[in-house]
């Protein structure tokens, strides 16, 4: 019994001592892997610890990167550059346009529009039209007025022009007959009415007027029955084939413009048309109560659009010198670097910094850093720096020559 035990005793102690060892091995392993591994956060790479753990401003798990590791690139495969939606383009000489988007309006352009007034005191008898909104045509009738002065005018011309016939020699019953019939055409008469007055041969009280331009009737300041004086306000009659583009533009965007530049019109609802002004007034002084000034000029109406609309004007201008124009998302800002991601051969993207320029609302200029030929990434430009951060642990225009 004692010898089973003495004989068994040397292989116990020698399988202890090795599994001793072993853990020890273990260990030591482990604490190695710890002592030369960096851990950072995806979304916060400032937050740099030796150990594992959580981020202290987000909570997610801290990620191992090798910060030993000098490589001053990224290497994709293509199924990785689709996941992460990476597309470039190829650098070619190009002058950058900037556009600015300046509101503005359609309005009712005054030139086209009609006051109807009474040219002779009387009353007004009957209204042809008794209601805004309504179109009219030139020669339609309007009103027709009561007038015994006109009836009276009337009476004189119609003696003047029997003077005339009867006495063709004296030519100067020709001339008084012609300077009442012209005295009838300035109260409103027009030729054919008063052809009709001379075969005829009687005078009327009521008299029809006409419309005098084709138009929409946009106000009605009289009803039927009301005594009106010479000169008074009828109606007002408007033709919204022409319309006002009046625009607000900031001073430093009116310097830009001057008279008779063409710009582009952009008018709410018909987007996909190219309609276009010509400036033909900038304001001299800033619109009471705003730091504007406005931009005028006229369009015509394909008859779809209403004053009241809204409208954009495209300003345009061009750049001195011949630089590259780049989506603003393929530019990555922060406080103090502006870098672009370039693939230097197929799937490997290098960090570039840059000098931007102009911006406009979806373009940027870049000044210095890229040429003609490179190969610029223009979307997933922001996962790139991501995973350039999660991989390297530091800022790409870091690791490269600014």
């Amino acid at each position: 019994m004692l010898s089973r035990i003495s004989i068994r005793s040397p292989f116990t102690v020698i399988i202890v001592f090795t599994l001793l060892l072993y853990s020890c091995g273990q260990d030591q392993g482990a604490e190695h892997t710890h002592e030369g591994q960096t851990y950072t956060c995806p979304m916060h790479p400032q937050v740099v610890q030796q150990q594992p753990g959580t981020c202290p401003l987000c909570g997610m798990d801290l990620v191992a990167f090798d910060k030993s590791n000098e490589e001053k690139f990224l290497i994709l495969s293509r199924n990785q550059q689709l996941l992460a939606n990476v597309s470039t383009v190829i650098l070619g000489n190009s002058s950058f346009e900037n556009q600015t988007y300046l509101n503005g309006r359609l309005l009712v352009n005054p030139e086209q529009t009609k006051y109807i007034s009474s040219r002779i005191a009387g009353r007004i008898e009957e209204l042809h039209v008794k209601e805004t909104g309504i179109q009219v045509i030139k020669g339609q009738p309007l009103y027709k007025i009561y007038s015994e002065q006109l009836q009276t005018l009337q009476n004189e011309y119609l003696l003047m022009e029997e003077q005339a016939r009867k006495l063709p020699q004296e030519t100067r019953f020709r001339d008084l007959a012609d300077a009442a019939r012209q005295k009838l055409r300035l109260y409103g008469q027009t030729d054919s009415q008063l052809d009709k007055l001379l075969k005829t041969g009687t005078a009327h009280p009521y008299v029809t007027y006409l419309a005098p331009s084709s138009g929409v009737i946009s106000d009605l300041m009289v009803v039927e029955g009301e005594y009106v004086g010479e000169g008074s306000s009828l109606m007002m009659l408007e033709d919204y084939r022409q319309l006002w583009v009046e625009a607000d533009a900031y001073t430093y965007e009116a310097a830009k413009i001057k008279m008779g530049d063409k710009l582009k019109v952009i008018i709410s609802g018909s987007e996909s048309e190219s309609v276009y002004m010509t400036v033909n007034y900038i304001g001299p002084a800033l619109a009471a109560g705003s730091q504007t000034v406005q931009i005028r000029g006229v369009v015509e109406n394909k008859g779809t659009w209403q004053p009241g609309l809204q409208v954009n004007l495209l300003l345009t201008s061009e750049s001195d010198g011949d630089h590259f124009s780049l989506p603003v998302n393929a530019v990555i800002r922060d406080a103090t670097t502006e870098h672009v991601w370039i693939e230097t051969r197929r799937g490997r993207f290098e960090p570039r910094a840059v000098v931007t320029g102009i911006e406009s609302s979806d373009t940027v200029e870049v000044l210095e850093g890229i040429k003609a030929g490179d190969k610029v990434v223009v979307t997933g430009a922001y996962l790139l720096y991501s995973e350039y951060i999660l991989k390297k642990g530091e800022h790409p225009v870091s690791a490269v020559d600014r």
